[in-house]
């Protein structure tokens, strides 16, 4: 799977940003074709000292690299990309990414007994 990473810098008026964002550029967006997920993530600060560098960040999945790129060339993928300086006065930066989900171990669970006993691993 390939994701495009849209990272938003802080805009000159956030409320402008976040009202236009989602009721004029995201409908335009999800018209892109063979989109298979859609994602927005607003940053809420960073572990780092001092203001995070994004104010926003959008992901966008297609199934290969190559549907991506026909989708973004496509009319609706150019209306989308021509839209964006309506509201990312911050900048923006668009990367493609590989996916690639890493399996978390999880702990056994624990099942209880008659007795309040429970079993172990």
């Amino acid at each position: 799977m390939i994701k495009l990473v849209a990272l938003y810098g802080k805009p000159r008026d956030p409320a402008h940003f976040d009202r236009y964002y989602r009721e004029v550029h995201v409908p335009l967006a999800k018209k892109i074709p063979n989109l298979r997920r859609f994602t927005i993530h607003k940053v809420l600060g960073s572990p780092q000292e001092g203001e995070p560098p994004f104010y926003c960040l959008t992901e966008v999945y297609w199934d290969d690299l190559a549907t991506a790129r026909k989708a973004l060339a496509s009319p609706d993928g150019q209306a989308s990309y021509d839209d964006v300086p309506n509201y990312a006065t911050g900048g923006v930066r668009f990367v493609f990414t590989e996916v690639d989900d890493v399996p978390l171990s999880r702990p056994r669970r624990v099942a209880s007994r008659r007795g309040g006993q429970r079993r172990g691993r």
